[in-house]
C-alpha cells in the first residue's frame, strides 16, 4: 500500500513538473518573441504577423497527424519526449537565424514539434486521471503557475542580458521537461471517433455553428493578444520587465476565476457568463486602443481572468450542451480548430498588417470590433441548460 502511494506521488510530481516546465518555456518565448523580431531583427509589422501566424496554422494541420501517429504506435510518451527534445533544439536554431526566409522556416519547423506538446500530454493526463480518479485541474494548474512565473522572471532577465536569452531559457527548460515527460505513465486508451458521422449529427444543431463564429471572434483576439501585448507594453514605455509583469498579472488572474467558473455558471446561467466574458474582452481591447497610462494597463490586466478564465470553461461546456451526445468529441475538436487555430491565425496575421500600417493601438481597435460583434451574436444563441 505504501509503495503504491509513493508511486502515485512520484507520478503526480512528474506531471506537475512537466506542465510547469513546458508552460515556463512557452512563457519565456511567446510574450517577447514579437519584441525580439521587431527590435533585434528589424522585421516589419506584416513580417512579424506572418511569422507569428505560422504556429496556429501548423496547429490545425499537424496536431491531427500527431494524434494519428500516437494512435498507430501506442507510444504517446515516446512521441512527446521526441517532440520536446526537437522543440528545445529548434529554440537554439531560431536564435541563430536572422534573415526573414530562415526565420519563417525555423518558426515552421518549431511549430511542427511544439504542436504535439499540449494535445499529447493532455491525452496522457486524461487517461491517468480517469484511471486514478484524480482531478485533472490540479495537474494543469501547474502550467498556469509556470507561465506566470516565467513571464516575470524572463522579462527581468531579458532587460538585464538582452532579448536573445528568451531562446536559451526556452531550450534549457524544454530540455529538462523532456526528462520528466519520459517518466509519465505509458497507458494509452485512444478513443476512435468518426469525424464524418460526428459532422452528420452536428448539422442538426445550427446554434452550434453560430457559436463557432462567436468562438472565432472571441478567442482569436485573446490568443493573438499574447503576441502583440508585449509590443503594446513596450510602446507605452513599460520595458521588458514591464512586459513580464503585465503578463504575470494577466495570467495569474485566470486560475482564481476558473476555480469559481462552474459555480457562477450554475448560479447565473451559461449564456450570461459567456456574455460577461465577451463584454469584458470588448471593453479591455477598446481601452487599449485609447493608449491608457501604463499603470491603468497593469490594473486592468486582471480583466483577463474574467474574459479568458470565464469564457474557456463556459464555452467548452456550452459546446457539449449544444452538440448531440454522439458528436461531443467532434464538436469539441472542431471548436478548438476554429477558435484556437483559425481565429488565432486570422487575428495574428491581420494584426501584423495593422501594426505596420497604423499602430499597435489600432490592432486593439480591430480586436475590440471583433469582440463586439461576438457580443451581438451571443444575444441570438439560444440558452442551454447549465452544468
Amino acid at each position: 500500500m505504501e509503495a503504491s502511494l509513493a508511486s502515485n506521488r512520484s507520478v503526480k510530481l512528474n506531471f506537475y513538473m512537466y506542465y510547469f516546465l513546458v508552460f515556463f518555456g512557452i512563457g519565456a518565448l511567446s510574450p517577447l518573441l514579437s519584441v525580439y523580431l521587431r527590435d533585434d531583427i528589424g522585421l516589419s509589422g506584416s513580417q512579424i504577423g506572418m511569422v507569428l501566424s505560422i504556429s496556429p496554422v501548423v496547429m490545425i494541420l499537424i496536431q491531427p497527424v500527431w494524434g494519428i501517429i500516437s494512435d498507430a504506435t501506442k507510444k504517446p510518451v515516446t512521441l512527446l519526449t521526441i517532440a520536446l527534445v526537437m522543440t528545445a533544439v529548434m529554440g537554439i536554431v531560431f536564435s541563430a537565424v536572422s534573415s526573414y526566409a530562415l526565420i519563417i522556416a525555423a518558426a515552421g519547423i518549431l511549430a511542427v514539434f511544439q504542436a504535439a506538446l499540449i494535445p499529447l500530454s493532455d491525452s496522457i493526463s486524461i487517461n491517468y486521471v480517469q484511471k486514478t480518479k484524480m482531478d485533472y485541474g490540479s495537474i494543469r494548474l501547474w502550467g498556469a503557475v509556470g507561465f506566470a512565473v516565467s513571464v516575470l522572471a524572463v522579462g527581468k532577465l531579458s532587460e538585464m542580458t538582452g532579448l536573445s536569452v528568451i531562446f536559451y531559457t526556452f531550450t534549457f527548460v524544454m530540455g529538462i521537461g523532456a526528462i520528466f515527460a519520459w517518466q509519465l505513465p505509458r497507458e494509452s486508451n485512444s478513443i476512435k471517433v468518426s469525424f464524418k458521422k460526428g459532422m452528420g449529427e452536428l448539422v442538426k444543431a445550427p446554434s452550434y455553428f453560430l457559436f463557432l463564429v462567436i468562438a472565432f471572434l472571441i478567442l482569436g483576439p485573446i490568443l493573438a493578444n499574447n503576441f502583440y501585448f508585449g509590443i503594446f507594453i513596450d510602446d507605452l514605455g513599460g520595458g521588458l520587465a514591464g512586459i513580464g509583469l503585465a503578463f504575470m498579472l494577466a495570467a495569474g488572474s485566470e486560475a482564481p476565476v476558473m476555480k469559481f467558473a462552474n459555480r457562477w455558471i450554475r448560479k447565473f446561467g451559461m449564456k450570461q457568463i459567456l456574455l460577461l466574458a465577451a463584454a469584458v474582452s470588448t471593453l479591455r481591447w477598446f481601452l487599449y486602443f485609447l493608449e491608457p497610462p501604463i499603470g491603468l494597463v497593469y490594473a486592468t490586466t486582471i480583466a483577463q481572468g474574467f474574459s479568458t478564465g470565464l469564457f474557456i470553461p463556459a464555452a467548452l461546456q456550452y459546446v457539449k450542451d449544444l452538440a448531440p451526445v454522439s458528436a461531443g468529441a467532434t464538436a469539441i475538436g472542431l471548436y478548438s480548430a476554429v477558435g484556437n487555430g483559425l481565429g488565432n491565425w486570422f487575428c495574428t496575421l491581420l494584426g501584423g498588417f495593422i501594426l505596420e500600417f497604423y499602430s499597435v493601438f489600432a490592432v486593439y481597435f480591430f480586436f475590440g470590433c471583433l469582440s463586439l460583434a461576438a457580443v451581438i451574436l451571443l444575444l441570438f444563441v439560444k440558452q442551454k441548460r447549465t452544468a
